[in-house]
């Protein structure tokens, strides 16, 4: 008992040695990227950091809610839905032709930012603050083109706001969820067509197997090769992807 009672005591003295030295030392130490001067230029090259990583990390919701993404995503999904094919396509070839496409239709709004915002900030030509400004513009310019007016006027009312001559003028907090909405319609009207000839010809088989006496077959197990077929006649996916297109040119 004796030798366990030095023990303890023993490691508890080097425990102590440790806690002491460890804080003596951490009064020493400086973490890397963060100034302990009070010159501004270290805590604006800090602050500019931190601005650029909570850019990143917001830049999955950007790409979603700013871009032709959401109704291209929303569109796909209801294709797999009209089918009835489960998980046919994965997630992620729908997500990755969903990307490539969004990367296609805002080519000509991301050229422009380049041109306007990118290509002189990095030529040292403007300032960082100006080219965020330059940047926003044809972003603003893509979602106002369709945005419902309805729906954009839904948050200048709620923010009490007034009303923008031109899309330079509005404000993103209002934008960028009116833009959302507006996709989000959009791609509900476009999958509620989409759903309409798979719909006719579930009732056709449904019909005919109830004809039939044939109560216990799944009708979608007997409709679905049918589905498959016509989505295939009629080149489905080449118009479900021109359709999509045509609908950002309008």
């Amino acid at each position: 008992m004796k030798k366990m009672k030095w023990m303890f005591v023993l490691s508890l003295v080097f425990a102590l040695f440790f806690a002491f030295g460890s804080i003596a030392s951490a009064e020493t130490l400086e973490l890397p990227g963060i100034p302990t001067s009070d010159e501004p230029a270290d805590v604006s090259n800090t602050i500019s950091i931190l601005v650029l990583l909570t850019l990143l990390s917001l830049a999955p919701a950007i790409v979603i809610l700013m871009t032709s993404f959401t109704r291209i995503v929303i569109v796909l999904g209801f294709v797999r839905t009209a089918l009835a094919t489960q998980q046919m396509p994965p997630n992620q070839v729908l997500i990755g032709l969903a990307l490539f496409m969004t990367l296609f239709i805002m080519s000509p709004t991301i050229a422009d930012v380049n041109q306007t915002a990118l290509q002189p900030y990095l030529n040292g030509e403007i300032t960082q603050q100006e080219a965020l400004d330059q940047a926003v513009v044809p972003m603003k310019e893509f979602m106002a083109k369709h945005t419902r007016e309805k729906d954009l006027l839904l948050f200048l009312n709620y923010s009490n706001a007034e009303k923008p001559t031109g899309y330079a003028d509005i404000p993103l907090t209002s934008l960028v969820p009116a833009f959302a909405i507006s996709e989000m319609k959009t791609a509900f009207q476009m999958g509620f067509m989409i759903f309409i000839p798979f719909l006719v010809i579930d009732m056709v088989v449904s019909s005919v197997l109830m004809a039939m006496g044939m109560m216990m077959l799944p009708p979608v197990m007997i409709s679905l090769p049918f589905k498959i077929l016509l989505f295939i006649l009629v080149d489905g996916w080449h118009l479900v992807v021109k359709s999509l297109l045509l609908s950002f040119n309008t």
